[in-house]
């Protein structure tokens, strides 16, 4: 089994967001027997759900509960929980992470450091290995060598992040260096004048 453990990138839709980030939160979705009365006591309490209507929840409540991300546990008095599943927690803590896609706000003045991504991942691991170049483009981080990913920009946090959270610490290393052979090239690519 690999990095993923045969999980998938899941695309949320804008309800189901707001439903994962709070169970993530800590904030148990205890529900009476009705949905419908916890949902209207959630919108009284937290201003980001009144423009979500009921039957956008429970199609939401009830996709999420399909695809296995979330489960209802009841408890002693009727009424019952929702929590995340294994591969939820996983899901949402990407989503939390970079949401669709990393942003981080480069800063205006380079510090003279480059960023190096260097990783060798296995081939049953193909899916991660996509998903980290596909974020390392995203952040316009430039091909150096063939898995060798070069920046000028200090991403090594939110890089660093993504690797933990697949357990590919392994598999990838991040370096920060004061100098590389062919700067010249890089400080053109990247638009630096210093």
């Amino acid at each position: 089994m690999g990095i993923w453990y045969k999980t998938y990138m899941y695309r949320f839709g804008k309800t189901q967001k707001k439903i994962v980030l709070t169970l993530l939160g800590g904030v148990a979705l205890g529900m009476s027997s009705s949905p419908k009365q916890f949902y209207s006591s959630l919108r009284k309490i937290n201003k980001d759900w009144r423009d979500i209507n009921q039957q956008s929840f429970n199609r939401s409540i009830q996709k999420l509960s399909r695809e296995k991300l979330i489960r209802e546990v009841r408890l002693p008095d009727g009424s019952f929980k929702l929590i995340l599943t294994n591969n939820g927690k996983k899901q949402a803590r990407f989503l939390s992470l970079i949401g669709d896609t990393i942003k981080f706000k480069k800063p205006k003045i380079w510090d003279g450091k480059w960023r190096i991504v260097l990783f060798d991942i296995p081939e049953k691991d193909r899916m991660f290995r996509d998903i980290l170049r596909r974020h390392l483009k995203e952040l316009n981080f430039r091909k150096l060598q063939h898995s060798v990913f070069i920046s000028p920009h200090p991403f090594e946090k939110p890089i660093l992040e993504l690797v933990n959270l697949y357990s590919a610490e392994k598999y990838v290393r991040v370096i920060t260096a004061l100098k590389i052979d062919n700067e010249k090239y890089f400080k053109k690519a990247f638009a630096i004048n210093k």
